[in-house]
């Protein structure tokens, strides 16, 4: 399994695919399939049978998860898609952007 550069709460740019240019916050990561959840992004359709919790059922709205590889982290200074690095830091390792060179 690789070290992920994308983690839960950062706000992230679909770089490819049909929501591309879209932005969002990062609501869950699966680090088996390589695959992040985005709020208001990749919004499917899913039909539901009525339940006890939805007793109504009918057809509800939820976000899929995209492939990491189509995500691009937000430069926290300038706001733009930047690739993410490694640094050791007083005795520490942390995310760095590649552009500005801040953390994450």
């Amino acid at each position: 399994m690789m070290k992920l550069k994308i983690k839960t709460g950062d706000t992230v740019k679909v770089i490819a695919g049909d929501h591309k240019g879209t932005e969002g916050k990062v609501m869950r990561v699966d680090r088996e399939k390589n695959k992040a959840i985005i709020e208001g992004v990749n919004m499917v359709s899913k039909h539901e049978k009525p339940s006890a919790q939805n007793p109504q059922g009918g057809i509800t709205k939820k976000e899929a998860p995209i492939h990491i590889s189509n995500l691009a982290l937000i430069d926290p200074k300038s706001g733009e898609a930047t690739r993410v690095g490694f640094e050791e830091r007083d005795g520490k390792k942390v995310r760095v952007s590649k552009k500005s060179g801040e953390l994450i």
